[in-house]
């Protein structure tokens, strides 16, 4: 995507808060637009500065995470919401993606690895880290009983880009990794989905994961 990410910061520990909100402002693709300690509070800041994604923690005062977040998507539904939080649970982890969230994230990620993710959620794809990745299965009623009957088309370079793509890989670490462009690396996502009848690349790997078509990661 083009230009500048607008984010909404939302984080009830001020400690933690300040010093993620140092790290966003140092960067230039990134716009922070303005920060909440309570959900209630970001939801007016939501209506005043309509950023592009939210990065969300869970554990905040008022209206949990689980609420803010239905509230977000009820009332801007085009607004990308990524949750960053320290829990893993596999009935919250549920609980959020029922109720929107477009990507999960834990606290442990490194500052590059974030500034990637929320680069990759704001254009539109999935994100959830590997360790909640087989907390996701539950959340999709897209896997049937059998694997799809394209899923056999795939061919070994799609497996590999599937892979890094179930490890959360962006485009251009898949490209780095398997020394070939991001624009190829597009090329076999679009593909991968096609096969696969997946809508996004988060379904995508969890079917694949489920169906047994790459080894977890």
């Amino acid at each position: 995507m083009s230009g500048r990410v607008r984010v909404l910061l939302v984080e009830d520990d001020p400690l933690f808060r300040m010093g993620l909100a140092m790290v966003l402002r140092h960067q230039p693709q990134i716009e922070l637009v303005a920060e909440a300690e309570d959900g209630e509070t970001a939801l007016a800041l939501a209506n005043r500065h309509r950023p592009q994604l939210v990065l969300l923690d869970i554990g905040l005062p008022g209206l949990d995470g689980r609420q803010t977040l239905v509230r977000l998507k009820q009332e801007h539904p085009e607004i990308r919401v990524l949750v960053l939080t320290s829990r893993e649970e596999a009935g919250l982890v549920q609980a959020m993606l029922q109720a929107g969230a477009d990507g999960y994230c834990l606290k442990g990620i490194g500052p590059d690895r974030l500034l990637t993710v929320i680069r990759e959620v704001s254009a539109g794809n999935g994100w959830f880290d590997a360790k909640v990745l087989a907390q996701v299965r539950s959340a999709f009623a897209v896997a049937p009983s059998e694997p799809p009957a394209n899923a056999a088309a795939l061919t070994e370079r799609e497996r590999e880009v599937l892979g890094w793509i179930a490890r959360g890989a962006s485009n251009p670490e898949i490209g780095r990794q398997l020394h070939i462009s991001s624009g190829t690396v597009r090329v076999h996502v679009h593909a991968i989905l096609r096969k696969l009848g997946a809508t996004d690349r988060t379904q995508a790997a969890v079917l694949a994961l489920e169906k047994g078509l790459i080894a977890p990661p």
